[in-house]
């Protein structure tokens, strides 16, 4: 290989800082180059990173590799203990132009202390390679403490970009002719209490959607329902370029576990933020983290998660056997027996195909404009997966009709 590959794992996040060390490195004239963008959300995902690595070496004998991400950050000493990886980078200085440089004089693991770092300023990118979708990071790291959760010191304390940057990111992006934007973060809905004035996301998002009127549809990555103002609730209810579809971040639909989580809502929170939302704008969606197995979960607290996601009306799970992050509080609680966990973790699964095959079923006959992601598929404003024999381009919005249901997409045709 001659030029620069970037694997790109976890979050949103993730992808939009891989095309900013994508451009930091070709501007370099970094080559023979394989950068590994790590994911740290389960040890699982750790493990599948390094297995990766190995596999890129194996087939990739003399290209240079470099890993950076939350895994990177949390387990620099085990990538740098790799004989297959040339450099690990923090977090921090995975986003600076330096790092990228040949023959600087940077160590070869260049990881500094995250929690001491306390803005955050992304570098402006013009677009993002082969997607159609653009995620645009407006804030990074978390200030609250999950006892299950090692990222926040994978990313630091909560630092959230200024307006304007924001508003002038998203502008770069749609005149470059993304037609969809995904604002992320790691908590999103914390976003700006760290700026002067302490502002709330709806500002931000009214900032945005006033700023670049040629955004079509504006979408939010996963949410944390329990910070979501009033103020919130009316643009997400109210504003048709806010895509009627949000993934919250719920884990557990049982009390006692969520405070053992260490969460900051109740099951009756959840419960009644989709209620009131959905009351408000009938065709709003959603999707959710669930974490099957938590330490101490017996039957009947698993019980209640999965009763949540009828109670909810769940759409899309994303569902996590839970697994012990070394340095979590949860990693010391007692453990639920391995097998039990995986047999939980399918139940939900099947619980939200169940949901999911319900949702498409109830959608066929309906007109709706598609985001087209490949020429043969696209996704709806709910974020359903919508298929079509057409060869459509890449980036375009175009009204459907919904002819089919299948178990996990639409098969959609062109409205006359």
């Amino acid at each position: 290989m001659t030029d620069v590959r970037v694997e790109t794992f976890g979050c949103r996040l993730n992808t939009y800082e891989s095309e900013i060390m994508r451009g930091h490195a070709e501007k370099a004239g970094l080559s023979d180059a394989i950068i590994f963008n790590t994911c740290a959300v389960t040890a699982e995902a750790t493990r599948q990173v390094r297995q990766a690595i190995r596999k890129a070496a194996k087939e990739n004998p003399e290209a240079q590799i470099i890993v950076t991400g939350c895994a990177a950050q949390t387990e620099a000493e085990t990538f740098a203990a790799m004989p297959e990886v040339s450099r690990v980078i923090g977090n921090e200085e995975k986003l600076a132009a330096s790092s990228w440089l040949k023959g600087s004089n940077r160590p070869r693991v260049d990881v500094s202390d995250i929690m001491q770092v306390r803005e955050t300023r992304p570098p402006m990118i013009e677009q993002l390679t082969a997607r159609t979708r653009a995620f645009v990071q407006v804030q990074t790291g978390c200030d609250h403490r999950c006892t299950f959760c090692i990222i926040p010191f994978g990313r630091g304390n909560s630092r959230s970009v200024p307006i304007a940057d924001a508003v002038e990111q998203v502008r770069r992006l749609v005149a470059s002719g993304h037609n969809e934007v995904v604002l992320s973060g790691v908590d999103l809905t914390s976003w700006g209490a760290d700026l002067d004035g302490a502002p709330r996301l709806a500002l931000l998002l009214e900032r945005i959607l006033n700023g670049v009127p040629d955004l079509k549809r504006l979408r939010l990555s996963s949410i944390d329902s329990i910070e979501a103002d009033a103020a919130l609730i009316d643009i997400l209810a109210g504003e048709e370029r806010v895509m009627p579809h949000l993934h919250l971040s719920l884990q557990s639909g049982d009390n006692m576990i969520l405070k053992r989580m260490k969460r900051r809502h109740a099951r009756e929170d959840s419960i009644a933020f989709c209620a009131d939302l959905k009351a408000r704008r009938p065709d709003m969606v959603f999707g959710a983290d669930l974490i099957a197995g938590f330490p101490t979960e017996t039957d009947a607290m698993f019980e209640n998660s999965l009763q949540l996601v009828d109670a909810c009306g769940l759409t899309y799970l994303h569902v996590f056997p839970f697994s012990p992050r070394p340095g979590t509080p949860a990693a010391r609680m007692p453990m639920v027996e391995r097998d039990v966990v995986k047999r939980r973790a399918a139940l939900l699964r099947a619980k939200g195909e169940e949901r999911l095959s319900r949702f498409l079923a109830g959608q066929v006959g309906s007109r709706q404009p598609v985001l087209v992601e490949t020429e043969s598929t696209g996704r709806t404003a709910q974020f359903a997966l919508a298929r079509f024999e057409q060869a459509l381009t890449p980036g375009a919005v175009v009204d459907m009709h919904m002819v089919a249901a299948r178990p996990s997409h639409l098969e959609a045709r062109l409205a006359a």
